[in-house]
């Protein structure tokens, strides 16, 4: 195996001990810059409840505890690697009972129906096995109202340099990437309406937005 697919390995499902550095970095790098980008177009009320469906290091769910002061942070992820290192991170939050943190994947969300304000994923749903369906399932647990914002590097954007790198690790990691109309027919086909796409096409970064019907 090649370093190069050790690391989309990794960045599929943590583990080891390169696991645990491949998470921190991630906290760290270009992965924590396009969070911060992407979170600066996604609206997050003081008292939201949020969910992050592959919270990796778990420096995504501090950046958003941070701004839902007196709401809740949730987080997910199906490594153990990821889990441990995310309560870590987390653990004053986690004391305090504003952060919590389970070990579980977004094809088995065990949250009821119409818990979140908004989910998160970031550099998450090129591994889910069922992506409709699986956007289906955060459909249920959305408030009405609630916002899904999907925020990636690998994408099909117009940079011609930036997609041919996305392409090559998509073929290397075994997994798809979409452009910006196959984003909007996923989340059409599972119900969310209010679609937004924002891309940053020098960095080759794309959040994805939708909401659920309020009325629903």
């Amino acid at each position: 195996m090649t370093l190069m697919e050790k690391m989309v390995n990794q960045a599929r499902k943590p583990d080891g001990k390169f696991g645990k550095i491949f998470i921190r970095g991630m906290n760290k790098g270009n992965h924590a810059k396009m969070a911060k980008w992407a979170l600066g177009y996604i609206s997050i009320k003081s008292d939201a409840i949020i969910l992050d469906i592959g919270c990796g290091g778990g420096g995504n769910i501090d950046r958003m505890t941070k701004i839902a002061v007196n709401g809740k942070v949730y987080g997910i992820d199906y490594s153990e690697v990821s889990i441990s290192t995310s309560k870590k991170v987390n653990k004053k939050n986690i004391e305090k009972g504003n952060v919590e943190i389970k070990h579980s994947s977004v094809s088995n969300l065990p949250f009821l129906e119409n818990t979140f304000d908004l989910i998160t994923g970031f550099e998450a749903y090129y591994f889910w096995p069922d992506l409709v369906n699986d956007l289906k399932g955060i459909y249920k647990v959305l408030k009405p109202g609630g916002t899904l914002a999907l925020t990636n590097e690998g994408y099909k954007g117009k940079n011609e340099k930036l997609r041919k790198k996305s392409e090559k690790w998509s073929k290397i990691g075994h997994f798809d990437i979409h452009d910006p109309d196959e984003f909007r027919e996923f989340l059409t086909k599972a119900g969310y309406s209010e679609i937004k796409i924002i891309e940053e096409e020098i960095k080759g970064w794309i959040l994805i937005k939708g909401k659920k019907e309020s009325n629903k």
